[in-house]
């Protein structure tokens, strides 16, 4: 249960501070180490996904916090990262087809400029609010540290549901989203990207919208742009294509085997899947599934390029759901299943959809089948219960915050275009996502020592980072 679950961590907060029982932090509160995290639960009880990333940071965290010399200043670095430096809220008026005005709440957690300025994308989905962005924003301080790019982290979104809405009535959303959001962006300040519900067409909108207000063009406000107004090549695929790059290097490393051959399920039917899947069938893998939030498809001898080519102008061109394309795939459609529920044999995992896909009962699962490990496309897709099953079974796991960057990682390419006013080759963007991945892995081995896993690793790497730039900054001491 939480409950259980808040007790063993706070335990470990309190045994790693018994010869330093109390410090003092940045703010005006002084509060012991053991009750960290009671504070926070307190604080944000109504906020369980941001205090589930919490945690399973903090868990990871725990040799830091144990160390006899650094330990106390590791708990102080930590306790400055858990509180966003601004949040922004704001209403959304946009009149739908019908003429009437409606509302939306819009927000911006601005949650850290230590490495740069605050970098993250924008959700629109009726289950967004303060808590979901302020857990996908501290996910991202560590994602954006992990790249080495000079990027701080942030995320926003709405509570807008596009699923069901005409063209018009997200173009109208789109426009007035960005007339409040737009006096608070800048390329040295904050510079907001795409996320569920939010790809190029409704970066379009608001890119539009901010030219019109802020009469400059060519700036670098939004990334995720087309390449006609200053985007990068390959930022549509660099999610899913740096998710398979790192996951062929894990396979190779620490499998010793080829990802040729390699039965992987894909879950989500978005640009990350997508393309994770056109590369995974580049490598020579077997694609056995993709869904959406009504079922799945399951394509037992593989996934095609042909049915590769549907799913695409599906979910691009007619944005129609996977039952919509059931006859015209090899695969299977099994409906309200999942690919962790649903009765198909795989290699690995790549959740690929949402937060908390992958519960306890899904990872079970994972592991009865003999999967061999899981990267995750997606943020935080699985669930701390989902996370517990896994590391007992000692899985090959990659969390989002490394498996996921290349997506943000090719943002900052395009921050980086945009500055100079040019736009670089597909090979050059692509040779750099490839070792900016790799660069990632590296990292993660380094940090996570001998004993350690990749997941520890990665969320040692990105914050001893930010830690150390934080010091050097003179903000904590």
């Amino acid at each position: 249960s939480n409950g259980v679950r808040w007790i063993i961590i706070l335990t470990i907060f309190a045994n790693s501070m018994q010869a330093k029982p109390t410090f003092t932090t940045t703010a005006t509160t002084t509060m012991t180490n053991n009750n960290l995290l009671q504070t926070l639960q307190t604080k944000y009880h109504h906020q369980p996904t941001f205090l589930q990333a919490v945690e399973e940071m903090a868990l990871s965290l725990k040799p830091l916090f144990d160390d006899p010399v650094d330990g106390e200043f590791y708990q102080r670095a930590f306790v400055a990262m858990t509180e966003p430096e601004r949040v922004i809220s704001f209403r959304v008026p946009w009149t739908n087809d019908q003429g009437n005005l409606v509302f939306n709440r819009g927000w911006r957690v601005e949650f850290s400029s230590v490495l740069g300025p605050y970098k993250g994308g924008l959700r629109f989905h009726p289950t967004v609010d303060e808590g979901v962005l302020k857990f996908l924003g501290f996910e991202q301080i560590f994602k954006n540290a992990l790249t080495g790019l000079p990027m701080g982290g942030g995320k926003g979104g709405s509570d807008f549901d596009p699923k069901g809405k005409s063209e018009g009535e997200i173009r109208r959303f789109c426009q007035s989203f960005m007339t409040e959001l737009h006096r608070y962006l800048h390329p040295s300040t904050d510079v907001p990207a795409g996320d569920i519900g939010v790809g190029g067409r409704e970066i379009g909108y608001m890119y539009g919208q901010y030219k019109r207000l802020a009469n400059k063009h060519g700036e670098g406000v939004l990334t995720g742009k087309s390449i006609l107004f200053g985007g990068s090549p390959l930022r549509p695929e660099a999610t899913g294509y740096g998710l398979v790059y790192i996951t062929k290097l894990a396979v190779e490393t620490k499998l010793e085997r080829s990802l040729e051959g390699m039965r992987c399920a894909v879950s989500g039917s978005g640009n990350v899947a997508q393309y994770a899947c056109q590369k995974l069938l580049e490598f020579g893998a077997k694609v056995v599934t993709v869904s959406d939030s009504n079922g799945v498809l399951v394509f037992e001898d593989g996934m095609t390029q042909e049915d590769w080519n549907v799913l695409v102008d599906a979910k691009q061109v007619q944005r129609v759901r996977l039952s919509a394309i059931a006859d015209k795939v090899s695969g299977t459609y099994v409906q309200n299943e999942t690919p962790w529920s649903v009765d198909v044999m795989f290699d690995l995992a790549l959740p690929c959809a949402t937060q908390n896909e992958i519960t306890e009962k899904g990872a079970k699962r994972l592991v009865e089948k003999g999967v061999l490990g899981v990267m995750e496309g997606a943020n935080l897709p699985t669930s701390i219960e989902g996370q517990e099953v896994l590391r007992a079974a000692n899985f090959l796991y990659i969390p989002g915050k490394a498996a996921n960057a290349g997506g943000v990682g090719v943002s900052g390419f395009e921050m980086s275009q945009n500055a100079q006013r040019l736009t670089w080759e597909s090979a050059e963007v692509d040779r750099r996502l490839k070792k900016l991945m790799a660069d990632i892995y590296a990292q993660m081995e380094d940090a996570s020592g001998v004993d350690g896993t990749l997941e520890e690793g990665a969320n040692r790497a990105g914050f001893l980072k930010v830690t150390q730039a934080m010091k050097e900054l003179g903000w904590i001491n």
